[in-house]
Formats: structure tokens, C-alpha cells, sequence
């Protein structure tokens, strides 16, 4: 029976996995800025129903939460587990049983999310997984805020991607992402996905997949911040101009104030509240003006029902998700 202790891990001995180069040995239990050791960590795996419809489909995305993050955003949904540290340690096994786990209860995909600072060993029990027979395709759920060697690492078992671009503006990046080199590293990572994945959505059967279901390509998230539709902007046109006709486009509206993360100071760059009105229809007609109809766009819903909290099992709504492994929980 294969264990994460079968493999060295080279990677981690003096980590420069992530762009935040941090030179600890991870496999010694030191902790970089993602704050994490060699252990594979998990906090919740279940069904959702939340993604784009081409990643939802009608069974909804197998999703997998990776506990901590190489970034550091300062209004992070998922705080607990990306900031706070909620999670456990999994085995090899755990982990391919649970990817079996989600594809026996329906999944339409594996979406592994924030994982970027644990390549290594997601790489190799997803490549287990595959070698077992896992049958669904596996989709990548990150920041973007990747090397192209690390996104490389990944190419042989990760067949969609669903990487953030949240901005292109260094100053937004340093201080609220904590991140000044965040625009052209994503922009890079972004571009190196879609080249090892040409955009592949086909629609087997209109009424469950309306939207065709994805087994290749990207889906590029923006989530659009409050007073800063500028950033919005430049972020749309870079994405008209590079990868137009290559991926697609996701909008999101959903930026919710969420608890004021403890030593973080960079709230005077954006207000801490919900999108107007006003916002929602300059973003609309952005689109139509530069011509991206290929894509999504998340309806303005004033609501914070949607949030997560990682203490409980029912980690989200039950409209939105059906729990099927949680940290707490042996």
C-alpha cells in the first residue's frame, strides 16, 4: 500500500515550489508563508452546486479543500482553513479513496482547490487515482499564483483549470494579496494552462448540461472588487486580447465583507461592501464593448447566505452542497 512517505519530496527540502520562494525544508516540519508542512492537509470534500454550469453539471463538482494558501488575501471567504489553518493530514490512500468516494456519489469532476503549495504530493495521488481507474476528469481551482513549472507538474493529471485573475495592479496585489509580483506571474500561469489544455466542452445531453460539460480547457474567475472597477477593466481586456476564443470567462459578483483578518491593513484600497448597481452594469457593459460573450456572469445578489464556515460538516448551504468528508471527522 503506497504512502506520501514512499516519495522524497525533493521539492519541499528547500521549497521554491511557489513563486514566495521561501527556501524552508518543509520536509523537516519547517513552514514557509504558506504555513505548511509536507503533509497533504484537507478540511471538507463533498458535492457542489456553486461552480460555473459547464464544472456543476448535473451531478456537481466532487470539491476537494486544500488547507492553507500562498497568498494572503485580505477579504478570504475560505479564511479558516486558507489563514487559520483548519485541517488534517491525509494519507496517499485517504486521499485516492476519497476522489473514488466523490465519483461514486455522482461527481461530475475532482476540483481540487488552493492546492498550489502542495503540488507534489496532490500530483501523485491524483496520478494514483487515474492508474486505479478514476473515470472523471480533474479540474485545478486556484489563484493562479503559480510558476509555469509547477502548473507543469500538473499536466499529466489535471485536465481543466479554474484559476483566479484578480488583478493586474501591483499595488492592489502587494497589499491586499500580499503579492507585488501577483500580475505577471498569474498572467504567465494563466497562459501556460491554457496551452497544456485546449478548451474541450461538449454537450452529451442538453438537458443535463445545458452549458456542455468541460473535460479540457480553462475558465478565468475575476472577482470583482468594490471601487475598483478600473482593475476590473484592465483585467477583461487582457483577457480579450490574449485568450479570446482559447478560454472562457467568469465574472463574479460576489464580493461579501467577511471578518476583518487580525494584522491585515489594507482595507483603505477597497470599500468593504457588496457591489452596487452601478458596478454590476458598468462590468456588463464592459463585456459587450470589448465582445466576450463566451463565459459566465454572476447575478448581483445581495446575500451573504452562500458563505462557508469550515466548523461545521454542512460547511456550506444545503442548496449549495452535500458534505461527504470533513476535517473533523476520522
Amino acid at each position: 500500500m503506497l504512502s506520501f512517505e514512499d516519495f522524497d519530496f525533493k521539492e519541499y527540502d528547500s521549497c521554491t515550489l511557489c513563486p514566495k520562494n521561501c527556501k524552508v525544508n518543509r520536509n523537516r516540519g519547517e513552514k514557509g508563508f504558506c504555513r505548511e508542512t509536507r503533509e497533504l492537509r484537507l478540511a471538507w470534500a463533498g458535492l457542489h452546486f456553486g461552480e460555473e454550469p459547464p464544472i456543476t453539471g448535473a451531478g456537481g463538482s466532487g470539491t476537494i479543500f486544500v488547507t492553507g494558501c500562498n497568498l494572503r488575501c485580505s477579504f478570504c471567504q475560505n479564511y479558516q482553513i486558507s489563514q487559520e489553518g483548519m485541517g488534517r493530514a491525509v494519507s496517499l490512500e485517504e486521499f485516492v479513496s476519497l476522489c473514488f468516494l466523490l465519483e461514486k456519489e455522482g461527481a461530475e469532476n475532482i476540483n481540487i482547490v488552493t492546492g498550489s503549495h502542495a503540488i507534489p504530493a496532490i500530483a501523485i495521488g491524483l496520478k494514483e487515482a487515474k492508474m486505479r481507474g478514476l473515470k472523471i476528469p480533474v479540474v485545478w481551482n486556484s489563484s493562479a499564483y503559480e510558476t509555469e513549472e509547477a502548473v507543469s507538474l500538473l499536466s499529466d493529471c489535471v485536465d481543466g483549470w479554474l484559476p483566479d485573475l484578480k488583478t493586474l495592479n501591483p499595488q492592489v496585489s502587494s497589499q491586499i494579496f500580499y503579492a507585488p509580483d501577483y500580475p505577471e506571474t498569474a498572467t504567465r500561469a494563466i497562459l501556460k494552462m491554457a496551452e497544456i489544455s485546449p478548451l474541450k466542452i461538449e454537450t452529451e445531453d442538453e438537458k443535463k448540461y445545458p452549458f456542455g460539460k468541460l473535460y479540457s480547457g480553462v475558465i478565468v474567475r475575476h472577482l470583482a472588487l468594490p471601487s475598483r472597477m478600473a482593475d476590473s477593466r484592465a483585467v477583461l481586456r487582457w483577457f480579450a486580447k490574449n485568450l479570446r476564443g482559447r478560454a472562457l470567462i467568469s465574472v463574479m459578483t460576489q464580493y461579501t465583507p467577511v471578518k476583518r483578518i487580525s494584522g491585515i491593513k489594507s482595507y483603505s484600497l477597497f470599500e468593504n461592501r457588496m457591489l452596487s448597481p452601478e458596478e454590476d452594469e458598468d462590468l456588463k457593459e464592459l463585456l459587450l464593448k470589448l465582445k466576450i460573450d463566451e463565459g459566465f456572469y454572476q447575478e448581483l445578489v445581495a446575500s451573504d447566505d452562500w458563505l462557508p464556515d469550515f466548523n461545521r460538516v454542512q460547511t456550506f448551504s444545503s442548496e449549495l452542497s452535500k458534505p461527504l468528508w470533513h476535517w473533523k471527522h476520522e
